[in-house]
């Protein structure tokens, strides 16, 4: 599979609508990739708090058609990133969205860990409630949002759900990048699956962004690795390793915890 993750700038001086249709022209630009990611909250920027209510949208609303449009034109399966979702009872959520290489909205997933410590998102947005994976022909993938990273059950559960490559749509700061790394090796590692992690850059409400957008293999070897610009980072890569890896190094069938309740021995 050939995967293309855009670490598209968020710049304030840049309209969200602006930037909705520069979005979708790196999308049809990556015409022959059979994966495209985007990172989370590139509409608005992920710490722009303040502007969340003001630009929230429908599930399928501007994001989501504009989306919909760039996935058909390239033919790709598009990880559209997310988006600020209003939902009809009001409920803000940060969302994301994917669509077949037809432009069908193949799957929504909402963030299910908020991040801001009882302010920001974690009190302006709910929180998801279901674990989300996609089956492309090639690859079933698990869907995650940034700060979800630092969860590992998200991802126990995401690949006991058949899931072998794992989506990380997000806005992480420079300031705690190292984290970034590790966790994404470690959640490959641990789960014996691909990691495809597409960060955003520029600066989010004075929040400067880590970019270095990250593929892992399933034995934790990073394959590719952007810098902190935007760039699109573009990695081929073997979907099948997963299942291979966990032939070959049989650890998920030793689990003991985690499981349906049981005595342990």
């Amino acid at each position: 599979m050939l995967a293309s993750l855009i670490q598209i700038a968020v710049n304030p001086d840049e309209s969200v609508n602006s930037r909705r249709e520069r979005a979708a022209s790196l999308v049809v630009a990556q015409r022959g990739a059979d994966l495209v990611v985007l990172p989370e909250l590139w509409p608005v920027g992920a710490f722009a708090y303040t502007a969340f209510a003001d630009e929230a949208e429908p599930l399928q609303g501007p994001t989501h058609d504009i989306m919909a449009k760039a996935a058909a034109e390239a033919g790709v399966w598009l990880h559209a990133g997310s988006f600020v979702e209003r939902a009809e009872d009001g409920t803000l959520y940060n969302t994301s969205l994917v669509f077949s290489p037809e432009g069908e909205r193949a799957a929504s997933y909402r963030k299910i860990h908020r991040f801001g410590f009882d302010k920001g998102e974690a009190v302006m947005m709910g929180a998801g409630e279901e674990l989300v994976t996609v089956a492309l022909p090639e690859t079933t993938l698990g869907l995650a949002i940034c700060y979800d990273l630092r969860f590992p059950e998200q991802f126990r559960g995401l690949i006991d759900a058949g899931a072998e490559t794992l989506i990380v749509a997000a806005g992480w700061p420079e300031r705690r990048r190292s984290h970034w790394t590790l966790l994404a090796q470690a959640r490959a590692v641990e789960n014996q699956a691909y990691v495809l992690a597409v960060g955003s850059s520029g600066t989010h409400a004075g929040v400067e962004q880590a970019g270095h957008s990250i593929v892992v293999d399933p034995w934790g070897e990073v394959l590719a690795e952007a810098g902190a610009a935007e760039e699109v980072l573009s990695v081929e890569f073997d979907p099948t390793k997963a299942t291979t890896t966990r032939e070959q190094f049989p650890a998920l069938k030793d689990r003991r915890l985690g499981l349906a309740p049981r005595r342990l021995a």
